[in-house]
C-alpha cells in the first residue's frame, strides 16, 4: 500500500450540527442530478460515456444516502466529509459502509424486532401523546439501513465497467471504464480506455485486463504515467485514448479550502450577495492520445508500446445563473481559462438551517 492509499479522519471535519447533514445530503443529491442532465445537453461526453458515467453517479448518489440513513438519529456519532479540495464525504465513510455491511445479520440480531418497535411508536404517539424518543428513531433508521442496504451498490475504492464495442469513429475497437475513489484527494474519478485487443477472444484475457487497471489505474497520477503503465503490462491490449473525469472540488458554504472559486462563494454567501444554498462544481476531463508505437525489449521478446502525446485537460464549471455572474464579475481570468462558458445548473432551494 503506497502512502496515497493512507487515510486518517484529519483530512476530513465533522459539519456543525444535523440540520448542517440534512442539508449536506440534499445538496449533493440535487448537484449530481443536475450534472448528469448538463453533461448530457452540453455533449460533453458521448453516449457511451454518459451510460458509464450515470451509472457510476448513482452508485456514489446510493453511497452517499445510505450514510444519510445511517447517521440520521445517530448522536454519537457523525459522518466526515472532506472540506477542503473536495466536499465529498471522507473516503473512511464509504470503508465503514463495507465493514457495516459485512456483519448485517449479526446487528439486525441485535435490533429490537420490526413488531416491537412499531407497537411502541403507537403507544408513544397515541396514548402517551408524547414524541419519539431520538434513540428509538436510531433504532428505526438502523432497521431500515441494515436490511434496505445493498453492498452491492456501495461505491468503491474501485468500481470496474464491462468491456463493450467503442463506437465507431473512436479510431478503436473496445471500449472499458472505470471508476475509483481517490483517498489522497477525497474524490471521484471515472475513467474511459479505448483500445485495440490482438487475441482471439477478449473474454480470455478481460479478467487480467481487469487486475492491471485495479492495481494500476486506481489514484490520481499523470495521464500519461498511467496509460504506459497499462500498455506495459497489458501485451495484448493496444491502448489508444485514455479519458479521466475528475469530479469536485464541490464548492459551497461548508467548505474550507483556498481555493479561488470556493472563497468568491464564501465570500458571497457572508456579504448576502448569493444565498447559502450557493454552489459550483469544477469537473475537469484529461485525455491522451496515442500518436504513433514503438518497440521495446530484446530481439526475442520485443513488445509494441504506445507513444503518447502531451495530456490534454479541459476544464469545466457548473453553477446556478446567480452564480455564474458572480464568478465571472469576481475571477474573470479562471472563467477564461474554461473549455466553454460556465455551464447553467438550477438553482437549489432548502429551508433554512439552525446556525
Amino acid at each position: 500500500m503506497s502512502i496515497n492509499h493512507i487515510t486518517t479522519p484529519l483530512d476530513s471535519a465533522i459539519l456543525d450540527s444535523k440540520e448542517h447533514y440534512i442539508f449536506y445530503h440534499k445538496m449533493v443529491d440535487f448537484v449530481f442530478k443536475e450534472l448528469i442532465v448538463a453533461v448530457q445537453r452540453n455533449n460533453i461526453l458521448n453516449n457511451d460515456e454518459l451510460n458509464m458515467f450515470k451509472q457510476y453517479c448513482d452508485l456514489l448518489l446510493y453511497s452517499i444516502e445510505a450514510m444519510r440513513v445511517k447517521y440520521m438519529y445517530d448522536e454519537e456519532d457523525n459522518m466526515k466529509v472532506d472540506l477542503t479540495e473536495s466536499g465529498f464525504p471522507n473516503y473512511l465513510e464509504f470503508r465503514y459502509l463495507f465493514n457495516d455491511l459485512e456483519l448485517r445479520d449479526e446487528y439486525l440480531g441485535k435490533l429490537t424486532p420490526i413488531k416491537t418497535l412499531q407497537e411502541e411508536f403507537l403507544d408513544t404517539l397515541l396514548r402517551k401523546k408524547e414524541p419519539i424518543k431520538r434513540s428509538k428513531l436510531f433504532q428505526a433508521a438502523s432497521i431500515v439501513y441494515y436490511s434496505s442496504v445493498n453492498k452491492r451498490f456501495i461505491f468503491n475504492r474501485f468500481v470496474q465497467g464491462k468491456i463493450v464495442n467503442a463506437p465507431k469513429d473512436s479510431g478503436a475497437d473496445l471500449l472499458t471504464s472505470w471508476s475509483f475513489y481517490d483517498v489522497a484527494s477525497n474524490r471521484p474519478f471515472v475513467c474511459f480506455m479505448y483500445f485495440n485487443y490482438d487475441g482471439n477472444r477478449i473474454n480470455d484475457d478481460k479478467e487480467e485486463i481487469y487486475e492491471v487497471l485495479k492495481h494500476t489505474a486506481d489514484r490520481k497520477m499523470n495521464l500519461d504515467t498511467m496509460a504506459y503503465g497499462i500498455d506495459r503490462k497489458l501485451e495484448k491490449v493496444s491502448p489508444k485514448l485514455l479519458k479521466r473525469i475528475d469530479l469536485g472540488p464541490l464548492h459551497n458554504m461548508f467548505a474550507k479550502d483556498e481555493n479561488e472559486l470556493t472563497h468568491t462563494i464564501l465570500e458571497g454567501i457572508s456579504k448576502k450577495e448569493i444565498p447559502v444554498e450557493a454552489y459550483a462544481l469544477s469537473f475537469k476531463i484529461a485525455e491522451v492520445k496515442s500518436k504513433s508505437e514503438f518497440k521495446e525489449g530484446s530481439f526475442f521478446n520485443k513488445q509494441i508500446l504506445q507513444r503518447w502525446d502531451d495530456v490534454f485537460t479541459q476544464k469545466y464549471v457548473f453553477a446556478p445563473h446567480r452564480i455564474i455572474q458572480l464568478l465571472y464579475n469576481k475571477t474573470p481570468k479562471l472563467m477564461n481559462e474554461l473549455a466553454e462558458p460556465p455551464i447553467e445548473m438550477s438553482n437549489l432551494k432548502i429551508e433554512k438551517i439552525k446556525k
